[in-house]
C-alpha cells in the first residue's frame, strides 16, 4: 500500500491536501513552506511545477508561477525541494505539472527522478486522457499515482476512461473556470461529487475555489474524502513575502483550522 492510499483508508474525515508552488519565492523558503504546511497537518502535499502558461491557474498562482520562474526554479530545482522535504517527512508528496515541462525532461526521466526524490503522484493538468497511455505505464513502473482531473463537464463515458487510468485520487474541479478563492461550494460541485462516486471507489477530493473552514465542512459533510486548498495558501505567502516567521506561522495555523472542520 502506497502513502496516499494509507491517507485516504482514515475513517470519518477528509483528507488535507495542501497546494504550494515549488520554487516560490525561492527555493529554500520553498522548503520552509512546506515544512509548516505539514506542521499544521497537511495530510498530503502538492507542489507546483511552475510554468510560464499555467492555463488552469488564477491570478494568485500565476503570480507564484513568476516568482518561483524569476528564482531560476528549474525541474531540478523541484526535485531537490521534494529530497528536503522528504528527508523531514513521510507525508505524501504530488506534484501539478503541465505536459511540456515533463516532455522536454523526458517522460522516462522525469518519472525516474521524481520517484527517485520521493514523489508519490502527479497529476499533469492539461494532458488529456486519451493520450495519457505512455506516461501512465511509465509512471507505474515508478510507484507515482497518475491523477487526473475530473471537470463538471467531463461527460460519463470520458470519465469511465479517466477512472480506468487513475490511482491514487481523483481531482474534481468544483468551478468552471480557474484556480480562486471563492465565497461558497456551489451546488453543482456536489453534485459531481455524487455523480462521480457512481463511476469508481477512488477517493475523490474537491478543489478549485475552496478557502475557509465552512467549505471543507460542506465538502466532508457530502462525503468527500479530501479537500484540495491552493490559492488560499498562495496568498497567504504572498502577504508575508518579508517576514518568513509570520508566513510560517500563519501557515501551520490556517492549515490547522482547516483540518479540524475536515473533522480531524
Amino acid at each position: 500500500m502506497g502513502r496516499i492510499d494509507a491517507v485516504f483508508r482514515k475513517k470519518g474525515t477528509s483528507a488535507f491536501i495542501g497546494f504550494a508552488v515549488a520554487g516560490d519565492p525561492d527555493q529554500k523558503t520553498s522548503v520552509r513552506i512546506a515544512r509548516a504546511l505539514i506542521d499544521g497537518g497537511t495530510d498530503i502535499l502538492e507542489l507546483g511545477v511552475p510554468f510560464s502558461d499555467p492555463v488552469a491557474d488564477g491570478p494568485t498562482i500565476q503570480r507564484a508561477d513568476d516568482r518561483a520562474l524569476a528564482a531560476g526554479t528549474t525541474p531540478d530545482t523541484i526535485f531537490s525541494i521534494v529530497r528536503e522535504v522528504r528527508a523531514h517527512s513521510t507525508v505524501p508528496i504530488v506534484l501539478l505539472t503541465y505536459y511540456n515541462t515533463i516532455y522536454r525532461r523526458g517522460i522516462e526521466r522525469f518519472y525516474r527522478e521524481a520517484h527517485e526524490a520521493g514523489v508519490d503522484g502527479i497529476l499533469v493538468a492539461d494532458m488529456p486522457v486519451e493520450e495519457s497511455k505512455e506516461v501512465v505505464e511509465i509512471a507505474g513502473n515508478y510507484k507515482i499515482d497518475p491523477i487526473f482531473l475530473i471537470t463538471q463537464t467531463t461527460s460519463d463515458e470520458r470519465m469511465d476512461a479517466i477512472v480506468r487510468q487513475a490511482r491514487g485520487y481523483l481531482y474534481l474541479v468544483s468551478v468552471l473556470g480557474v484556480t480562486g478563492a471563492r465565497k461558497t461550494v456551489s451546488p453543482e460541485a456536489l453534485a459531481l461529487l455524487n455523480r462521480v462516486r457512481t463511476h469508481t471507489t477512488l477517493p475523490l477530493a474537491l478543489g478549485f475555489g475552496i478557502s475557509t473552514p465552512a467549505h471543507v465542512t460542506t465538502c466532508t459533510k457530502a462525503g468527500a474524502d479530501g479537500v484540495i486548498v491552493g490559492s488560499a495558501i498562495v496568498d497567504i505567502v504572498e502577504k508575508h513575502l518579508g517576514d518568513l516567521n509570520a508566513m510560517e506561522a500563519a501557515l501551520r495555523q490556517y492549515v490547522a483550522r482547516m483540518k479540524t472542520a475536515a473533522g480531524s
